[in-house]
């Protein structure tokens, strides 16, 4: 599809659609939401990362940057491919929080059976071994996802043997040798959620809806990623971190951001032709019409903290691969289309790649009122080849940004606006008009900000841990007609049909 052009968007994450299990899949609701997204005039729909995630529910820490998450895999699709007769799908919840422990428990249970009246079949099938072939990191994920199972789920780092953190070629024979039925089952579940994603994204496209993802410049510490390319990453000889990734003190949080990601070794990367990025880029560019790269700042410059460290005080900037890397990309992935993430510590090296690549880069409205001309996030000083946000799923809901903001910060806002009586009732409507308004040639709202929200539904804190980050689900009577034709209206004062 074509990206270019005046357009705009719903930021929504699979798992908070509505429907019938206990967080959002690639089924029915999904498609409905494509509907929904066409009526509203809308061209695209961005997600959020769409890998398994453990710990905490983020989708920025995943066990295999590749791969998807077996709880976005609709099971009433399953069962009317015919593949889970005894399934009885549910009719869709109410509800406004996912329950990512039900619907893990819940998943597994159906997804074993589907694979037992699966397996023998499939094994005879061509097609499918060629489809588990075609896939440069499908066989190392389930390696390493069967052995993470067989350790309760422990991190690989904390794997007592060493033969298998190292990978040795014994012990990797042996384990593939163990685990070759649970190493099925999970290729079994990646071609289950490819094959309904793809479904999923052809249905878009037919209906002038292009899917922007979203990929982390990091991949988790405890993630096949690493483990199976350890060469790639600042590691000791033991395979622990030696210096891990995270952001100095900023907007979010007095200490910064202590991520914990394993930093690249670039040097190596760059010795390799950039091939596993290359491969990981690839990837997405399979999923998505356009992919969004978060943390574009690391690759001009990326913050260094000492594994151990107790917070990201104490780190250093060191440069990146800048332009080098991205000639590789642009090189060997000619059709990539990419959204640079260029949020925080913006500095000349960060602008002038950003220029080099010529990606468009981001600006959020909440960040916008204040520093005046100067702040490249005021809708003034918004230039074209932007994607303009009123949030991301870092910040609070609008009406939740509005509602904390002092009177002092409020009057700005209002100023700013040219709207002396904007409330919580008026004061959504009016970001959002002013985003839409703008010269950048996308403009996009997450879906909480559409139905005017507030910060108990926000998707995620940043610096805090666990519920009720990435919990929030919208219900099936949040889409409403009179809500998809108040944002045509919106795009249609806007110019963005």
């Amino acid at each position: 599809m074509n990206i270019s052009g005046r357009k705009s968007g719903i930021l929504l994450h699979i798992t908070s659609l509505p429907g019938g299990e206990q967080c959002g899949t690639l089924g029915e609701g999904a498609y409905r939401f494509v509907d929904f997204l066409a009526s509203a005039g809308m061209k695209l729909w961005q997600v959020l990362p769409t890998g398994p995630v453990g710990y905490g529910e983020s989708p920025y820490q995943s066990a295999g940057s590749c791969a998807g998450s077996p709880l976005m895999i609709d099971l009433k699709m399953v069962h009317e491919a015919g593949m889970l007769p005894e399934y009885v799908p549910s009719a869709p919840l109410e509800t406004t929080a996912c329950d990512f422990d039900a619907a893990r428990a819940d998943k597994d249970k159906w997804l074993r059976l589907a694979f037992a009246h699966e397996k023998d079949r499939l094994e005879k099938e061509n097609a499918y071994a060629a489809w588990c072939k075609r896939w440069p990191w499908l066989k190392d994920f389930a390696v390493f996802y069967a052995l993470k199972e067989e350790h309760h789920l422990q991190s690989w780092l904390e794997w007592p043997e060493s033969a298998l953190r190292l990978r040795t070629p014994e012990a990797m024979h042996a384990a593939e040798e163990r685990l070759q039925d649970e190493i099925r089952y999970i290729m079994f579940q990646q071609y289950l959620f490819r094959t309904q994603w793809q479904a999923l994204h052809e249905y878009a496209n037919a209906h002038g809806i292009m899917l922007l993802g979203d990929m982390p410049i990091y991949v988790a510490a405890d993630s096949a990623d690493v483990w199976a390319n350890a060469e790639y990453f600042q590691l000791d000889k033991d395979r622990y971190p030696e210096r891990v990734a995270g952001v100095p003190p900023d907007y979010f949080s007095e200490d910064g951001q202590l991520w914990g990601n394993p930093l690249y070794r670039w040097s190596k990367l760059k010795k390799d032709n950039y091939s596993f990025w290359i491969k990981r880029l690839a990837s997405m560019g399979e999923l998505y019409d356009a992919v969004r790269i978060d943390h574009f700042i690391g690759f001009a410059n990326y913050y260094s903290i000492p594994y151990g460290a107790p917070n990201a005080r104490g780190g250093k900037w060191i440069i990146g691969p800048g332009s080098d890397f991205f000639a590789a990309v642009k090189k060997q992935l000619p059709g990539l289309h990419i959204v640079a993430e260029n949020l925080g510590a913006v500095n000349d090296r960060v602008v002038r790649l950003l220029g080099y690549c010529g990606y468009p880069g981001m600006c959020v409205m909440q960040f916008g009122f204040d520093g005046g001309a100067s702040n490249p996030h005021n809708p003034a000083s918004v230039v074209k080849n932007r994607v303009i946000y009123t949030g991301t799923h870092d910040n609070d809901t609008t009406l939740g940004w509005w509602q904390t903001r002092s009177e002092e910060e409020k009057a700005a806002v209002r100023l700013q606006l040219e709207n002396e009586d904007l409330d919580d009732t008026t004061i959504v409507p009016a970001v959002a008009l002013a985003a839409f308004d703008t010269v950048a040639e996308t403009a996009v709202l997450p879906l909480q900000d559409a139905l005017m929200l507030g910060s108990e539904f926000r998707m995620n804190t940043p610096g805090t841990l666990g519920a009720p980050n990435w919990q929030y689900r919208c219900r099936c009577s949040d889409l409403t007609p009179a809500l998809a034709q108040t944002l045509r209206e919106l795009n249609q004062r806007t110019d963005r049909l």
